[in-house]
């Protein structure tokens, strides 16, 4: 007699509650068998991949292992694209089958426990760097929490509330939800994006041109606006944190949900208005530099040390202002006086080598591998420089442009903009700006009347945000890659982007966010992506 597979069985357990079990064992073993016999026909023609398999999963069932897929394989890249197209589709599934949401969980809650073991294995690769020593190959599940809520804690200066929240819900039971999760879960939309931290899938359908489903949120930093004009806006590499600064001498992290946005923490620089502020590239420091000296402070999240950098061996200039943190995190490039740029170790804050341009330097980014720089100049010229050699690759005027203000690489180095000091944004195919030593942009953005200070794509290339600081709601989001501008942005009828200074996308571009001159950091849910 054949043997039914565990997913053959519960398909003919429902076969027979349907019919009213009016059919024997024997003929339900006998259908198995030809089912069994027509998969292995497939099979022949071509075996599943990964991809089949994960879509199979999402269609039938297979909850506990999906969850354990979508957690860790964003990393590993297995079928991603296709976990990507069917997320929504499958979170609707889920809210269908379960009549009642769970309740969010603690980011150092670990999901790829066994809930039936008392100990977890410390060797899996995810573990590992919680181990502390060879005799910890084997935790309880408990300490193991503990380590991750310790570290969550150090990195986030404290315990958010919503975490808070969520472990008193998780010891009263689901029957005891108390009021303010129920309130929590009244837009689903949103209640999405307070999953836990790096188990975000994005939508992958391509973004619509004409229309941008938007909507107003609470301030970003509505906890503690800033006392005066507010220079920097940017949101945490992997965290579901914004980071706002300004000329009130603080910096301050906010922990964003879209409704309430709490205050993590503040700290303040004394004597020190913050010209800007950016995370490094694994988010566990922030850089800050002033306007008038060339003192910078290093904060480091996981220690809550505050750490002042008065001179960087082997650099010279008298102020240290404008600067990027390089993608791989090993280096910072300080924008200098007389056309030069300076590139600094992060880690003993070191000078390593100088590059000069023509001019003075009025914008700078990196590539997304950090093996480039490219820089714009206040002669209207754009260079791009190889940083392992030092040479400087291609050297070409921005076409039309008579002083460069700003430049942006897209995430996947498809395109390169340019801001101009008349407004004009000039995007350019890469490669093309690479071969040749005149390019012509694919499209001059001419939608801002006054100089383009602020530039930025999105992480999926498909929205390059543009800004002024000279003028109330100079800002625009533009389509990729119709290049057209979205009609219904700026989206108040009452002025809120007022003299735009700093603006940023959240990692999987979820949230959107402008820093004013007025001290808020004024946020849009993009309601096309599903995912923080």
């Amino acid at each position: 007699m054949a043997t039914v597979s565990p997913r053959g069985k519960s398909e003919v357990k429902a076969l027979k509650r349907s019919l009213g079990a009016e059919v024997d064992d024997d003929q339900l073993a006998q259908e198995e068998a030809r089912r069994q016999k027509n998969l292995k026909k497939v099979k022949v023609l071509g075996e599943k991949d990964e991809s089949e398999k994960l879509l199979e999963d999402l269609v039938f069932g297979a909850d506990d292992e999906l969850v354990d897929r979508l957690t860790w394989e964003d990393e590993e890249n297995v079928g991603s694209s296709l976990i990507e197209e069917e997320s929504s589709e499958s979170e609707v599934e889920n809210e269908a089958r379960l009549p009642v949401q769970p309740a969010r969980k603690a980011a150092w809650e670990d999901e790829d426990e066994d809930e039936g073991e008392d100990e977890v294995d410390m060797t899996h690769r995810y573990r590992r760097d919680f181990m502390k020593g060879d005799a910890e190959k084997r935790l309880p599940k408990q300490k193991l929490q503990q380590r991750l809520q310790e570290q969550f804690k150090r990195a986030m200066g404290g315990t958010p509330s919503w975490a808070e929240r969520a472990e008193k819900s998780k010891k009263k039971g689901k029957k005891h939800s108390n009021a303010d999760e129920d309130e929590d879960h009244t837009d689903d939309e949103d209640d999405d994006l307070l999953r836990k931290t790096g188990n975000f899938v994005a939508s992958s359908e391509s973004l619509p041109k004409g229309i941008i489903q938007i909507k107003n949120c609470l301030n970003a930093n509505n906890d503690r606006p800033s006392e005066g004009r507010l220079t920097t806006v940017q949101f945490h590499p992997s965290a579901q944190v914004v980071m706002t600064a300004g000329m009130d001498q603080s910096v301050s992290f906010f922990q964003v949900d879209g409704k309430t946005n709490p205050k993590i923490q503040s700290i303040h620089l004394e004597k020190f208005p913050v010209h800007k502020a950016q995370f490094s590239a694994d988010g566990e420091q922030v850089v800050a530099t002033s306007i008038h000296n060339k003192l910078f402070y290093v904060y480091d999240m996981m220690e809550g040390k505050i750490i002042p950098v008065y001179t960087v061996r082997g650099l010279s200039e008298k102020k240290v202002k404008d600067f990027e943190v390089s993608p791989d995190g090993g280096f910072l490039l300080l924008s200098g006086t007389s056309g030069y740029l300076h590139l600094v170790t992060m880690k003993t804050k070191e000078l390593v080598r100088s590059l000069k341009i023509n001019g003075e330097v009025t914008g700078a980014a990196f590539s997304s591998d950090g093996g480039r720089v490219y820089t714009s100049s206040d002669e209207g010229e754009v260079f791009i420089w190889d940083l392992k050699s030092s040479r400087c690759m291609n050297r070409f005027a921005d076409d039309g442009s008579l002083r460069g203000t700003s430049i942006a690489v897209s995430r996947n180095g498809q395109y390169l903009a340019c801001g101009s000091s008349s407004g004009v944004v000039n995007v350019y195919s890469h490669d093309t700006c690479l071969q040749e030593s005149n390019p012509k942009p694919l499209k001059a953005i001419m939608n801002l009347l006054t100089p383009a200070t602020s530039l930025r794509f999105n992480p999926s290339t498909e929205i390059l945000a543009i800004a002024s600081s000279a003028a109330d709601e100079a800002v625009r989001l533009v389509h990729i890659p119709s290049f057209t501008v979205f009609s219904n942005f700026p989206v108040s009828r009452r002025k809120n982007i007022l003299l735009p200074q700093s603006l940023d996308f959240s990692p999987r571009s979820g949230f959107f966010s402008v820093a004013n001159n007025k001290g808020r950091a004024v946020l849009y849910r993009l309601k096309h992506y599903t995912d923080f």
